[in-house]
């Protein structure tokens, strides 16, 4: 965790459990959070977003003036699919991205657009889509540490009034799902409740190293983070988190057994 002596006007941080795609069309009480969240932000002036849905091999930033709404799943009602998100982009402030960060070379992409770990919720938060928005990609090929480095590369962002969102889940294994109980917030395994609530301790202890080592923290850990797409992006929010931030949560709940939808603002109270 680094440290500053003046964070008087620095844009908060946040992580978001962004759950189901349907959260981008449905009501139910994460997309209401959300919705109350936005309202304790400073307007940013631009949105940098970390999807856990944008892997690639080293990393890129999206560059392009206009970017697409991908509809990156399949399977859902086909008015899901007719959404848009009409957000512009920021060549100005991909390139900026580029500029600042000197751990890897980024690319600057001109074809990804903008993924629904990100459109769906910033559809609640920003339903105007008047703020430009662009994406950074997760490298899945470098290990938690290197991201945790990297992501502390942005902070000077944060004090340009530029919100940072990570978004993914903390608790995310698909294929233990128990679909009978999507609807049901609350609902989670043994394992999936312990290793949400040792990831909270973590959190507010500041202990981002045990974070960090997610592999070493035994059997609950393993089975919530099966691959890590959907927890990296948590790190690139603590990795942001200055000595005088505050951390809560919100959504902190489990949906289907096998997921979490808890997430983290950081930030002055």
């Amino acid at each position: 965790m680094k440290s500053s002596s003046d964070n008087a006007n620095i844009m908060p941080v946040l992580f978001v459990g962004h759950g189901s795609p349907m959260n981008a069309i449905e009501e139910n009480e994460f997309v209401s959070v959300w919705r109350e969240v936005e309202k304790s932000l400073p307007k940013p002036r631009a949105v940098l977003c970390v999807s856990a849905h944008w892997e690639t091999r080293g990393t890129s930033v999206t560059a392009m003036a206009k970017p697409l709404t991908i509809h990156d799943f399949g399977g859902f009602p086909k008015e899901l699919f007719e959404v848009q998100y009409p957000a512009h982009g920021s060549p100005e402030l991909a390139k900026e991205v580029k500029g600042i960060i000197t751990k890897t070379e980024v690319g600057l992409d001109e074809n990804w657009g903008l993924d629904h770990g990100c459109w769906s919720v910033l559809r609640r938060m920003y339903p105007a889509a008047d703020i430009p928005v662009i994406q950074l990609s997760l490298d899945y090929s470098k290990p938690a540490q290197y991201h945790f480095e990297l992501a502390g590369e942005l902070l000077s962002l944060r004090k340009k009034g530029i919100l940072i969102i990570g978004s993914g889940n903390m608790v995310h294994n698909l294929q233990l799902v128990d679909w009978n109980n999507m609807d049901t917030p609350g609902v989670g395994y043994d394992w999936a409740i312990e290793a949400n609530e040792k990831m909270k301790k973590f959190n507010l202890s500041n202990d981002f190293k045990a974070l960090i080592d997610y592999r070493s923290q035994g059997k609950a850990f393993d089975l919530a983070i099966p691959t890590p797409e959907h927890f990296l992006p948590l790190l690139y929010t603590l990795a942001l988190k200055q000595e005088n931030d505050n951390l809560s949560f919100f959504n902190d709940k489990a949906v289907g057994g096998s997921l979490s939808m808890t997430s983290v603002k950081i930030g002055k109270a």
